[in-house]
């Protein structure tokens, strides 16, 4: 048994709404989709659905293999499914750089850009840039990545005239980050590294992404918007590592929502017509929620802005 809310809010739908009904009625058909972290959860469960509703969705995957045998698993549920798949390790700059690059190369149009893949609380350790790999894997690759792909995105939305939707996928664990929001010196610092407030940094960096991005696309007048959120507490392969997660779960459990459930809010900002023109945002339950004091400090948001920046220029 558990306790999902049934309890709506103002768009109509509630915690436990499901990606196929907050996209219902909904035609996607010509719009062109990224959806990073596509091989399992809720992931998965948002290229099916997207794909579902006509959208052309590309699977980055950090292997092509078990990429066409998702692939093969949805087309054979939907034969009209429009799905390809490429290769790309976010947590790599390198591997960023070569998926962008091949991406443009094929001339795809971009008008939603969803940032899923991600990792939780692993143990200390760097990525094959030298920055720590939750920091390196839930940020840094997503800045890169979306920093390549906007002039892609920029030229989509001024031809064919549809908003563009850059979805960030943060958490509530934002919330539970260093005190001091964002350890610029200290991002790489093994002793005083803790698994769960590094976590909650990393998702913290995500929702001021959003901000900035934000700030930036209405200076420009570019219609293009970027939002983050909170998909629920559910059990996917990001508590694979054990220890706190697994305490963490249990003591939830009665919480969680499943993978429909936790890929609806996701959907509901990608997709939903009620999110036309919202960009800075926090969604949770396919709602407006709020998010914390640092992830709206312009002022820090820019400076994680600048900080990626030089992270990415200098790897």
């Amino acid at each position: 048994m558990t306790w999902i809310s049934i309890f709506t809010g103002k768009s109509g739908f509630a915690a436990s709404s499901t990606a196929e009904d907050v996209t219902k009625g909904i035609d996607g058909t010509g719009l062109t989709a990224i959806v990073t972290g596509a091989t399992s959860g809720i992931g998965l469960e948002t290229t099916r659905v997207l794909a579902l509703r006509g959208v052309h969705v590309i699977m980055p995957v950090r292997t092509l293999e078990s990429g066409k045998k998702v692939k093969e698993s949805i087309v054979e549920k939907i034969p009209n499914a429009k799905i390809d798949v490429m290769e790309l390790d976010i947590s790599s700059l390198e591997s960023v750089r070569q998926f962008a690059s091949q991406y443009c190369s094929k001339g795809y149009p971009l008008n939603i850009l969803i940032l899923n893949a991600g990792i939780m609380t692993p143990p200390f350790s760097l990525s094959k840039d030298n920055i720590e790999l939750q920091f390196a894997t839930n940020h840094v690759g997503n800045f890169l990545l979306t920093n390549l792909l906007l002039d892609t995105m920029k030229k989509t939305a001024t031809e064919s005239g549809k908003e563009g939707r850059i979805v960030i996928l943060s958490s509530e664990i934002h919330r539970m980050t260093y005190k001091e929001g964002i350890r610029f010196d200290k991002i790489n610092d093994e002793n005083s590294y803790s698994a769960f407030s590094a976590y909650g940094q990393s998702k913290l960096a995500n929702a001021l992404h959003a901000k900035e991005l934000t700030r930036r696309f209405q200076e420009e007048g570019v219609n293009i918007t970027a939002n983050c959120l909170h998909p629920g507490i559910i059990a996917t392969g990001l508590a694979r590592h054990g220890g706190f997660n697994a305490f963490f779960y249990g003591v939830f459990n009665r919480f969680l929502k499943n993978i429909p459930q936790g890929a609806a809010t996701t959907c509901y900002v990608a997709l939903n017509p009620q999110v036309k023109g919202v960009s800075g945002e926090y969604f949770a339950d396919s709602n407006l929620g709020k998010a914390s004091k640092h992830a709206q400090d312009p002022e820090l948001a820019k400076k994680l802005w600048d900080f990626s920046l030089n992270l990415t220029k200098s790897k």
